[in-house]
């Protein structure tokens, strides 16, 4: 918890308790539904939690804007990014049910008012969104011509309206179609611990 603490020290006291709570959720619904690797469990906050909220790194949501979570899984970055961003909308989908159970069960839990959630595959879902989040759920490419359609033209935000994704390695190819249109910024800017030196975050105007 205290590293969150150390890239957001504004955060509310309601956020601290949201934040702080997560550790015991997880834990508890990791042991009946696996969502994260066993051994990886103790490094939530750095590995996970963190690591979602990267995005704010990049964009501050203004208030109302709606973010659709792709590949979700337990919940990441999505209920992270809705308990730092409270006034702005989240949808959080994945095609495997008892993942998305996990997330709804979590936020549910430490009182998240701004979530919902859809098992589905994201080709099925129709809404239009400002941005749409994933982490490491597929290649850009593929990712890309699936949510693009999700994409609204009205825009809130400082930063056009795009795709923002959590990803590591070598992007260089699955960027290549994208030209101008795509960044990826090494999160080690934002970040010290060592976890992040193969971490990047690509933002995509669509």
């Amino acid at each position: 918890m205290d590293i969150i603490l150390k890239y957001f020290p504004n955060i509310s006291e309601e956020q601290k308790k949201q934040f702080a709570a997560l550790y015991d959720l997880y834990v508890d619904w990791n042991s009946k539904i696996n969502v994260i690797s066993r051994k990886d469990i103790e490094n939530l906050y750095l590995h996970h939690v963190l690591h979602s909220l990267a995005i704010a790194k990049l964009i501050q949501f203004t208030d109302g804007t709606r973010i659709m979570d792709v590949g979700t899984g337990g919940g990441f970055p999505g209920v992270p990014l809705a308990i730092l961003f409270p006034k702005c909308e989240f949808l959080l989908v994945d095609s495997i049910g008892k993942k998305i159970k996990v997330a709804a069960e979590v936020s549910n839990a430490i009182g998240l008012k701004n979530i919902q959630f859809r098992h589905c595959r994201a080709e099925e879902e129709k809404g239009k969104f400002d941005f749409v989040v994933s982490r490491a759920v597929m290649l850009l490419p593929d990712l890309v011509k699936i949510v693009k359609k999700n994409i609204s033209k009205d825009q809130h935000n400082a930063l056009p309206n795009g795709i923002i994704c959590l990803k590591g390695g070598n992007l260089d190819s699955e960027m290549t179609p994208f030209k101008k249109a795509a960044e990826a910024d090494d999160l080690s800017m934002y970040f010290e611990e060592e976890f992040f030196k193969t971490k990047k975050i690509v933002y995509v105007l669509i």
